[in-house]
């Protein structure tokens, strides 16, 4: 919103927007809207400091939804940047523990990853993590097999379980750089995080016709530990690999 407008609304239409989808009145409310300015990103930015926060968090997800529904979608930097938006949201309606996901990301140009990405990301922002463990597992197998590959190690095969790719990542970068004594402890120790994914994914989740799901408190706190992994392997595989 750098220039001052808000996606493609006029001001006609921005106090439509407004009005249709919390009946709101932004030109006789101007305790809301005016306090920043009178171009419509400043009477938005006005709005998000001064409004009720669960109003605030409303208009924002109607925002998005509009921003989808009329094609402002960049596939380069969108997944980056639904995850920031949505976790300002979640600020908002109170959700401050929301699970991070902006780990769970399309690492390589390809429609099916996206679209399991945004699988994942639908389910975590409708507050269902343990209705997405399944896709966290096979995102995972996507994810090591990539990284394997992409350092120069043989093509994991479809069968070979995710805790094997995982410890084949953990080679890598063992034999290729120096890691501290810490960072071996750490990848170490995921190894055995992973290869009891196996079973939760087989046994707890709708990868097959389970009568029992795993609790979600449970499935978050996995997704919690996964995440915090993939981003740390992200950070560290940038960091020991481009150079």
């Amino acid at each position: 919103m750098e220039s001052g407008y808000v996606l493609d609304f006029s001001d006609r239409t921005f106090n439509e927007f407004f009005f249709e989808t919390v009946g709101l009145d932004s030109e006789g409310n101007p305790h809301l809207f005016n306090g920043r300015g009178t171009s419509k990103a400043k009477r938005l930015r006005s709005f998000i400091e001064r409004g009720k926060p669960s109003i605030v968090a409303k208009v924002l997800r109607e925002l998005w939804e509009y921003r989808d529904a009329n094609s402002y979608r960049d596939n380069k930097r969108d997944d980056r940047l639904r995850s920031a938006f949505f976790s300002i949201v979640a600020r908002f309606e109170g959700r401050e523990d929301a699970i991070d996901a902006s780990a769970i990301e399309a690492f390589e140009p390809n429609e099916t990853l996206e679209e399991l990405v945004a699988s994942i990301r639908r389910d975590l922002d409708a507050k269902k993590p343990h209705v997405a463990l399944d896709r966290l597992h096979t995102y995972c197998m996507k994810r090591f097999a990539s990284l394997i590959q992409r350092h120069g190690g043989a093509a994991c095969g479809k069968e070979e379980p995710l805790h094997s790719r995982v410890g084949k990542y953990v080679k890598i970068l063992r034999e290729q750089r120096n890691l501290t004594p810490l960072s071996e402890r750490i990848i170490k120790s995921a190894i055995s995080n992973f290869e009891a994914m196996n079973p939760i994914r087989n046994d707890q989740s709708f990868a097959h016709d389970n009568p029992d799901l795993l609790e979600m408190e449970e499935a978050r706190f996995i997704f919690d530990s996964v995440t915090a992994f993939l981003r740390y392997t992200k950070a560290i595989d940038s960091r020991l690999f481009e150079d």
